[in-house]
């Protein structure tokens, strides 16, 4: 079962949504993946897209990420002195992510970009379960969603 979240790391809705989402990863670990795309709609996005495709490369995604939303509000206005910050008190290797080219991470951004045009995507967080757009936006229906094509995949047979 696959979650495609569009996602923008600038976004204070994207950051109120993360903790629901890493609940709902956790309470199926086994059964769900979540593909993060983004989208780039706030001042400062793509430079923090760039830090966090960084982190990825780093192998430190996941504590980077949560350092980015815990300080978002220090530098979602597009001062991103305190995103670098907040990545390199999470394990980041600034030299290293600094020197990182750039052309992947804008050609996945522009991919995103296109996809999210294409599935009529107006914000972010926009969230598809196995394909299909979320019914009501909020946590609440999110994890209902997920749990209900969770249960459908455990049991095809039921209707």
């Amino acid at each position: 079962m696959t979650i495609v979240e569009f996602f923008d790391p600038s976004c204070e809705a994207c950051r109120a949504f993360y903790p629901s989402v890493k609940q709902i990863l956790a309470a199926y670990p086994k059964d769900v993946r979540l593909v993060m795309r983004y989208l780039p709609l706030h001042e400062g996005s793509a430079e923090a897209i760039g830090i966090l495709e960084a982190a990825r490369a780093q192998g430190v995604l996941q504590p980077v990420m949560e350092a980015l939303l815990d300080a978002q509000p220090k530098w979602h206005n597009g001062d991103m002195t305190g995103a670098w910050s907040a990545a390199k008190a999470a394990g980041l290797d600034l030299v290293k992510a600094k020197a990182m080219p750039s052309v992947g991470i804008n050609a996945m951004m522009k991919s995103d970009l296109e996809d999210a045009n294409t599935l009529g995507v107006k914000g972010t967080p926009s969230f598809f379960v196995n394909g299909k757009p979320l019914a009501e936006f909020g946590p609440e229906p999110l994890y209902a969603q997920v749990r209900a094509e969770v249960e459908a995949q455990q049991n095809p047979n039921q209707e």
